[in-house]
């Protein structure tokens, strides 16, 4: 029975035709009838339509019937394009044994194509060059050609020539995948040990496992345990992903499908783990894949306490499906109970904010975006500083530690000027230019982390007229000369508007965010004095003048010394009230600096 499944995914960089390709895809083998039919059928989500990107990984499996005269299944597991989920993209290559590799014909090999290229060649699969886009009048065919062979070293004669779009060339794209991609181990008569490569919730059924089957079956009425949890659990449901689950009673070995076993306790789940019989337990796991450690945090808050709660539990579902998310409770004086939140990247972190206002109702407020980093104190301990209240005095700490991404940016040669200017205002280092034609350069750098989530991909777009594309991946921490910078109002510090920022850019970062407080915090009955400070030294500040009634207005004439005395008066109440008077910073000014990322 295994001779006949092939499991694989697309994989491209973002806007190469992916998700097109899956529709006709859909469309020949008749998995969706025509009346279902629409454009990215796959991305269920209306935020994956509206900005054109997949965001979850879509199982879907579909008949073909081969030239040959059998019939065979094929499990295609798609793939986000965006870095940000990159973490998708490797739980979805561990479930295949092959790849087809997506490349627009007008825009070439672009950074993503080739970072996705290498998690496919580590994963040991087969690869399959698809040149997509060949009807534009803009497709460069015979340089995107050189350039895939350069990428993955095939022959020209193995890459397959398609337009998604007009359904032209899907033909060859299934007759490779049935003969370049290899069967799966067809073994059930091993312990059963099924892959998790993603979950989802339910509210009737509970959590509900995604599981590629390797090795042995698994039947309705089985029960089975997890690795990473030896409780027994009995499975209730099996299934295939069709349009809508498709209901089995067994699912046996190089099978993708999901199963149901009650599972409440959705914590329970973890993406990677694997599944095994309770009654004959393998021995050992399944090699999963790499763990990816969030990069950027935040703090998330429910703009009305009451739904603190309600905010737990809808975390706690999206972690199902996205288990790069992580989160931890934390309180802000500012902003009361809320969650500390770590995300794979300023993407990641907006589609996590805006899928809990939309999926669970519940608006939010995310405060500003930062990463971890290390203090090394003078006694050679070493302290995890994942907010800026966690940072040591500056006196204890002997070296600050940043974490740095290598960024690989791929640009028509004409911007390479532009780009190696922002990459050193962002404090990059250089490391290589390679050509990969006349026209197209591929750049290198060593960036910090801090300065690249902000505004770097805003800015890079902006100044290669949206030409360039762009793809990173983590390499460690560097020393850096770090420190903090508290805001105080009215000499209290506010510890939500602290930030860590390096020493260059600490008097600049602190003057504007005193000035966007000045015109946010409205005026009290005394002056309000404004200041960014490093420690004990202000390096920025500003005034709120007072509000003042016209004391001398009732006075006609009269000696001079009167209005004089009126004044003096005034000033010495105003310096009572400011001893004793509370600065009111109102939310919507504080939420306003928050949403800021400058």
């Amino acid at each position: 029975m295994g001779i006949n499944v092939r499991n694989f995914s697309i994989i491209a960089h973002i806007d190469h035709g992916k998700s097109t390709l899956a529709d006709r895809m859909l469309e020949v083998t008749k998995t969706v009838r025509q009346r279902d039919m629409k454009d990215q059928v796959l991305d269920d989500m209306d935020l994956e339509r509206e900005r054109g990107i997949t965001i979850k990984s879509h199982p879907i499996r579909m008949k073909y019937k081969h030239s040959d005269g059998n019939q065979y299944t094929l499990n295609l597991i798609d793939t986000p394009g965006h870095v940000d989920f990159s973490y998708e993209v490797s739980r979805s290559l561990a479930a295949c044994e092959g790849a087809l590799l997506l490349v627009d014909a007008a825009q070439g090999v672009e950074a993503q194509t080739v970072s996705n290229a290498y998690l496919a060649i580590e994963n040991d699969l087969e690869i399959i060059p698809v040149i997509n886009k060949i009807d534009l009048k803009t497709a460069r065919i015979e340089d995107t050609t050189r350039e895939v062979k350069d990428l993955i070293g095939c022959e020209e004669d193995e890459i397959i020539f398609v337009s998604a779009k007009e359904g032209q060339g899907l033909d060859d794209i299934f007759e490779a995948i049935i003969e370049k991609v290899p069967a799966p181990d067809y073994e059930p008569d091993k312990p059963l040990r099924a892959l998790i490569f993603d979950s989802n919730y339910d509210p009737y059924q509970g959590a509900v496992p995604h599981i590629r089957v390797f090795e042995g079956e698994v039947e309705v009425g089985d029960f089975i345990q997890f690795f990473s949890d030896k409780r027994k659990l009995e499975v209730s449901e099996l299934g295939y992903f069709i349009m809508g689950n498709q209901k089995t009673k067994k699912l046996t070995s190089g099978d993708v499908g999901y199963l149901v076993c009650g599972l409440k306790d959705i914590s329970r789940i973890e993406v990677g783990d694997t599944i095994t019989s309770w009654k004959e337990p393998a021995e050992q796991r399944l090699p999963g894949y790499k763990e990816i450690k969030p990069m950027v945090f935040s703090g998330m808050y429910p703009v009305n306490p009451d739904d603190y709660k309600d905010l737990r539990k809808a975390l706690d579902k999206m972690k199902l499906n996205d288990s790069s998310l992580t989160f931890e409770p934390e309180n802000s004086g500012a902003l009361g109970f809320g969650f500390r939140c770590g995300y794979l990247g300023m993407l990641h972190m907006e589609v996590v904010q805006e899928r809990l206002e939309r999926e669970f109702e519940i608006e939010l407020i995310t405060t500003v975006p930062n990463v971890k980093y290390y203090a090394v104190m003078k006694d050679g301990e070493e302290i995890e500083v994942e907010t800026p209240g966690d940072m040591p005095q500056a006196g204890k700490i002997e070296i600050m530690k940043e974490p740095y991404v290598k960024a690989e940016i791929i640009t028509p040669d004409e911007y390479v000027g532009n780009i190696m200017k922002l990459c050193e205002a962002k404090r990059g280092n250089y490391v290589h230019t390679h050509y990969l034609d006349m026209n197209k350069v591929q750049i290198e750098y060593e960036l910090p982390m801090m300065e690249m989530i902000y505004d770097f991909y805003d800015k890079l777009k902006s100044t290669t007229r949206g030409y360039a594309s762009f793809d990173y991946e983590t390499i460690g921490y560097k020393e850096g000369d770090l420190v903090k910078v508290d805001i105080l109002v009215n000499k209290d510090v506010l510890d939500p508007l602290s930030f860590i920022t390096h020493q260059d850019d600490a008097y600049y970062k602190g003057r504007d965010l005193c000035r966007k407080l000045k015109e946010l915090i409205p005026k009290h009955m005394f002056k309000i004095p404004i200041q960014a400070a490093i420690g004990n030294k202000v390096i920025a500040r500003t005034n709120i003048k007072a509000l003042r009634k016209n004391v001398t207005a009732k006075c006609y004439g009269g000696d001079v010394t009167r209005k004089r005395k009126l004044i003096e008066k005034q000033k010495e109440g105003k310096k009572r009230m400011k001893q004793v008077g509370s600065v009111e910073v109102p939310q919507e000014a504080f939420f306003a600096i928050l949403d800021t990322t400058e």
